[in-house]
């Protein structure tokens, strides 16, 4: 029997392909149609095997993260691959139990260009009593041309039962609460990116500094249970905040192109809105380091931290980076 993310699904008789329809058809109608955000970007279950479960993503419009140069928003390719990576853990246990994604690494290999699906195979390699290791590829027309790798590890989890309070009663509410600003405008109004307005993305300004937003809407679902944000959905915010927030500090003299991604989950995001701060650690000729905190209700509490690696590369757009062969980072 399989269980992903707490899903009961019919376990896979080997042997026929009636038999392997009719276990992706119950994967895709347990799994995905029941996760509000898989089900609004269409994503669907290809192939599960024993640790192993594939993934795609239909191309749409959506998903262009550079119109300039025509390529896809990263967000769109770790929300792929955090589902992927979430269904072979899934397969890889023997037994019903609830897990949540602890951190994952994007690395972009080579530039994805609209109107291609994305395909995403993931692999858990090894699960411990408590712990899940999984490893994955994104790709698109071509198998062997991976555009993005993955690396992530997942949390057991034990069913949610009565909790004890702690010894000396219950903690003290914190005296300080955080106010979000009143105002937001949109991003990059003159110049809009398709992801970013599919998402929702707004700016406002917090201590004197760039303060990004998402607000919240029911397709960003990942967990209708808790209910809780889709991991992917609060990656994809952060990438982008890191993205915006370089974009302004190279005040058009460059243009980054991320190299690595990597996230950190620390809470459950809740149905509401999120909010990121960005700082750049070092900033060189060629590359930049971003850090992303993004938070709730309060910055003091966050929900996830973030780091990534930008390329730092002419304004002017390159032919080269449409170019599948091309094997320089620029997801």
């Amino acid at each position: 029997m399989l269980a992903l993310s707490g899903t009961w699904v019919c376990p896979m008789r080997a042997g026929t392909i009636a038999a392997m329809n009719t276990n992706l058809d119950n994967l895709n109608r347990k799994y995905v149609a029941r996760t509000p955000h898989m089900r609004e970007i269409g994503a669907r279950v290809t192939a599960v095997e024993p640790a192993r479960g594939s993934m795609t993503l239909p191309a749409r419009p959506e998903w262009v993260g550079d119109p300039v140069r025509g390529l896809l928003h990263p967000g769109v390719l770790t929300v792929l691959a955090d589902s992927a990576c979430g269904l072979a853990v899934g397969a890889a246990l023997t037994e019903r139990a609830p897990y949540a994604t602890l951190d994952l690494r994007m690395d972009y290999l080579r530039a994805a260009g609209p109107g291609q699906d994305l395909q995403c195979d993931a692999h858990c390699y090894r699960i411990t009593r408590n712990v899940a290791f999984v490893r994955a590829e994104v790709w698109q027309a071509d198998r062997d041309q991976p555009i993005a790798v993955t690396q992530a590890s997942f949390m057991l989890l034990t069913v949610a039962g009565a909790r004890k309070p702690p010894p000396g009663g219950a903690p003290a509410q914190s005296a300080s609460l955080w106010t979000a600003p009143a105002i937001s405008d949109p991003v990059l109004a003159g110049s809009p990116m398709p992801y970013v307005e599919y998402l929702g993305i707004r700016s406002s300004t917090w201590g004197g500094q760039p303060l990004l937003r998402l607000p919240f809407q029911d397709k960003m679902i990942g967990n209708p249970y808790l209910p809780a944000l889709h991991g992917g959905v609060v990656a994809g915010f952060c990438e982008t905040a890191a993205l915006l927030h370089l974009i302004g500090s190279l005040g058009g003299e460059k243009f980054p192109k991320s190299i690595d991604f990597s996230m950190d989950y620390l809470r459950s995001g809740r149905p509401e809105e999120c909010f990121a701060a960005c700082e750049v650690v070092r900033q060189g000729s060629r590359v930049a380091l971003v850090q992303v905190r993004c938070w709730q209700s309060s910055p003091d509490h966050p929900i996830a931290v973030a780091r990534g690696h930008f390329l730092l590369s002419a304004t002017e757009p390159e032919a080269a980076a449409l170019d599948p062969a091309n094997p320089r980072p620029g997801a």
